[in-house]
């Protein structure tokens, strides 16, 4: 029989990570499971060519990382009260870092959400979900926003 003892749980703070906290509060629930949300702060070594100082960088990259350590505590007291969960705010690029955590944590699961781009916007932005379904080697549910309830 499948058992998740441990769901990786990926939020970028948007409203629609209220979602994706139902469908982990459930796992989380139905199977006693360890839940790891995490957030993947954009890393700024992509604009270094920009001429911007590399501490003005590092110090933007910091208010980031303070801000969501902040709003991480928040948000698992609101979503995940009495359940077992950690949080983690990492700086990269969020495939990688879920990827990376999801192997180095042993996690069964991983949780997260699809903004559903289509067109232009998915060739800018790219899809995370689509980035961690390919490379995981673990299931993945991925939950769209504007699925209906």
């Amino acid at each position: 029989m499948v058992a998740i003892k441990k769901a990786l749980v990926a939020i970028d703070f948007s409203d629609e990570s209220t979602y994706i906290a139902e469908y982990a509060q459930l796992f989380a629930e139905k199977f006693d499971a360890e839940l790891i949300v995490v957030y993947a702060a954009p890393s700024l070594n992509q604009y270094v060519g920009f001429h911007v100082p590399p501490n003005t960088i590092e110090a933007f990259v910091g208010e980031i990382v303070t801000g969501a350590e902040k709003n991480m505590d928040e948000y698992l007291e609101k979503h995940f009260p009495g359940l077992k969960v950690k949080g983690k705010v990492v700086t990269g690029f969020a495939a990688e870092e879920i990827l990376e955590i999801a192997a180095d944590e042993k996690a069964d699961l991983v949780i997260m959400g699809t903004h559903g781009r289509t067109g232009i916007d998915r060739l800018l932005f790219g899809s995370v979900a689509a980035k961690v379904v390919r490379g995981a080697e673990i299931p993945v549910l991925t939950v769209r926003p504007d699925f209906p309830k």
